[in-house]
């Protein structure tokens, strides 16, 4: 067993070989191999402090206070060396001004045809109508058949729809109308009915600025007893100026469709910066017809019922001056957070 001169010799001789090695270190990943080599849970000085329980009695004291203040000592060695090299280097990234004010994160927000639609709902809510949502695909049935449109008629050809294989349907297609939720609402409910629709359609038109082979719609229905085509008008009229400004003038012209007689279409005068005016069609809306009414077994004799379908796109890019109906779909932030 080593007598405790010998053993003070050592740590002396340990002490001053990490004091060295210490000055000589000149960078931050020298600096922690040092502390590893010496200070570390497996670095020479904890070595030197576990020969402790191994020491007779008579020399263990002041070995454990010899390897104590060797320990301190190198350990605020290293503090003030980890010091210098740190202001030595400097900050390495880059300098934050904290005077600077804060940058707030950008926040998404909802889109302007999901904005259309919510505001375009409340608008009929607010005048007792309720929003129901139908599915996208459809069967000939719903889309065709109980709309009064018959297997000659050439909005069911194929090259004006898209057909599609479903395990729902054996004739399956995506909706190519709204109409197709008035069928499956008066299905299932009993008149009086007041109900709005959005959703969205598929058609497979050629796409340009005011064309798209999928786009929204919003389907209008009311059945009950004593409709008429004045309802109707007086409706749309509000919506309307409701939507775009009570100085916005509106009208319906006769038109055509196989579900509603009589049928005509929704035209809203719109003002240019220019000064010109130009009358923009909005849809089409008319007088539920019988046949329809009868397919989902709902008297027409005791009730009446009229109808409308709205270009959502269509609105939104009126009322706030979107020239390309492609711009809403383009997925540009530099356009999209205008709105």
């Amino acid at each position: 067993m080593p007598s405790w001169d010998e053993l003070k010799t050592q740590l002396e001789t340990l002490q001053t070989a990490a004091a060295e090695k210490l000055a000589a270190v000149d960078s931050a990943d020298a600096l922690e191999a040092w502390r590893i080599a010496y200070l570390g849970s497996k670095g020479a000085v904890k070595d030197a402090m576990a020969r402790l329980k191994e020491l007779p009695k008579e020399v263990k004291g002041q070995y454990g206070k010899t390897a104590n203040m060797m320990k301190n000592a190198l350990a605020k060695a290293f503090e003030e060396k980890k010091s210098s090299i740190g202001t030595a280097a400097g900050p390495t990234g880059p300098l934050e001004d904290v005077s600077l004010p804060g940058r707030s994160p950008r926040i998404g927000h909802v889109h302007i045809i999901t904005q259309t639609i919510h505001e375009i709902s409340d608008i009929f809510g607010r005048m007792g109508f309720e929003v129901v949502y139908g599915p996208e695909v459809e069967d000939e049935q719903h889309n065709f058949v109980d709309l009064n449109i018959p297997a000659h008629h050439p909005a069911r050809d194929s090259l004006e729809n898209f057909y599609i294989e479903s395990d729902l349907h054996d004739e399956a297609m995506l909706r190519s109308q709204t109409s197709t939720v008035q069928i499956r609402i008066m299905e299932n409910t009993e008149p009086p009915i007041r109900i709005v629709a959005p959703g969205r359609v598929y058609r497979p038109d050629t796409v340009d600025a005011t064309h798209s082979f999928m786009f929204h719609q919003l389907e209008g229905l009311y059945v009950d007893e004593g409709v008429t085509m004045v309802d109707l008008k007086t409706c749309v009229d509000q919506f309307c100026k409701a939507y775009f400004g009570d100085d916005v003038q509106t009208r319906i012209r006769p038109s055509f469709f196989p579900f509603t007689e009589p049928s005509a279409e929704v035209d809203v005068l719109f003002h240019y910066a220019d000064g010109s005016t130009r009358w923009i069609e909005l849809g089409g809306c008319g007088m539920v017809d019988p046949n329809v009414l009868e397919s989902v077994n709902i008297d027409p004799e005791k009730y009446t019922g009229w109808a409308f379908g709205l270009g959502i796109e269509r609105m939104a890019m009126r009322k706030h001056n979107v020239p390309d109906i492609r711009m809403l779909f383009e997925s540009d932030i530099r356009f999209l957070k205008q709105f």
